[in-house]
């Protein structure tokens, strides 16, 4: 007899990770392992032709994002998110960008001049670009390994037909080792194939397309693994990586910090944020959650969201004070920043008035 999971989610078997109808929420299967979950995300390919670099060589890792920005001033800048580049193509004048596009990607038409930042600082400028159009690839398919099945999804390989093999819009959601709730990744997709698993009693191997499923970055696994075992019991513990990995810290900071229920503190606490490590972006907002939410605490990660966190339901209510250690460390690393279309602003100036408009009250030290 196979072992079924059945719909309501708090009778679930337990397992890593559970696969959801994001529709209609039910659970098609439960399992400890994924095969495919980390891998190279496919990232868009500009070559920039007639390329001038300001203020050294652009190679290797860039910036978490990196702006292209037209002459134009009727086109809008559009945002290469974990830039990387192998740097001037040897005999030419051509630099090499990838990065992950975001939704509109260039202005359509437009393949005049662009300038290109970082966020901080501007990196070059050329005369004309073109985007290279990767060679067609089969994705890797995602597989759940022995896996529990669902009523719902035995009822669908049962049947075999290609409609009930195709499972639309769905979610893995992926637990910690203490079973609370850390991330999930949502894809479209259908069912490739299924086998008996190499271990367990009628457990099955899934194969699901990974056609329009993106991976984790491979760079991110040990930071993933990280907070697989768990959240951590001190604050810090985000400080000795480089920003491109304090970025996927923070990305995992506000999944996690989303999925939990918080108690708000009452109105006149007072929060002490140590500001020795806000070198960058991903490290203020760390320093914030922690200082707000404790060790691996979340608090706004783009000042949108800590625009949100102020009004409520993120462990915080208004007024209450904050003790900011340090503060020349964020003054001296955060105070010379771009716009999206260029323009210099004070990241650090701009976090204080978002903040004193919510009823923090910031003393620097």
């Amino acid at each position: 007899m196979i072992p079924t999971v059945h719909e309501d989610k708090d009778d679930r078997r337990r397992g890593r990770y559970t696969l959801t109808d994001t529709e209609h929420g039910h659970v098609w299967g439960v399992c400890a392992a994924v095969d495919g979950l980390f891998g190279e995300p496919q990232r868009g390919t500009y070559e920039l032709f007639g390329w001038v670099p300001q203020g050294g060589e652009v190679r290797g890792w860039v910036g978490s994002r990196v702006w292209l920005v037209p002459d134009d001033e009727a086109c809008d800048a559009w945002l290469l998110e974990d830039a990387e580049s192998p740097g001037q193509l040897p005999g030419t004048d051509s630099l090499v960008l990838t990065g992950l596009d975001d939704y509109e990607g260039p202005p359509e038409g437009y393949r005049g001049p662009v300038r290109v930042h970082d966020g901080h600082r501007w990196l070059g400028a050329c005369w004309e670009f073109a985007r290279i159009l990767p060679p067609d690839q089969v994705a890797p398919p995602l597989v759940l390994r022995s896996l529990t099945q669902s009523d719902h999804l035995r009822a669908a390989l049962m049947k075999g037909i290609r409609r009930a093999l195709d499972l639309e819009q769905v979610a893995l959601e992926i637990e910690d080792d203490q079973g609370e709730p850390l991330t999930e990744r949502l894809l479209w997709t259908n069912v490739r194939a299924w086998r008996p698993a190499s271990y367990g009693t009628d457990l099955i191997d899934l194969e699901l397309d990974g056609g329009q499923f993106t991976p984790v970055p491979a760079y991110a696994r040990p930071v993933w693994e990280r907070w697989l075992a768990g959240p951590p019991d001190t604050s810090g513990a985000w400080a000795d990586l480089g920003t491109r990995l304090r970025a996927v810290w923070l990305d995992l900071v506000r999944e996690r910090g989303c999925r939990r229920a918080r108690r708000d503190r009452p109105p006149g606490h007072a929060y002490e944020l140590d500001g020795r490590h806000i070198t960058d972006v991903p490290g203020l907002y760390l320093a914030l959650g922690e200082a707000v939410n404790g060790p691996g605490g979340y608090f706004g990660g783009c000042l949108d969201a800590l625009d949100d966190c102020l009004g409520g339901s993120f462990g915080y209510t208004a007024p209450a004070t904050l003790l900011w250690r340090d503060a020349a460390t964020a003054r001296e690393h955060l105070s010379r920043n771009l716009t999206p279309d260029g323009r210099p602003y004070d990241r650090f100036a701009t976090v204080l008035d978002v903040l004193a408009e919510g009823g923090m009250q910031v003393t620097l030290a």
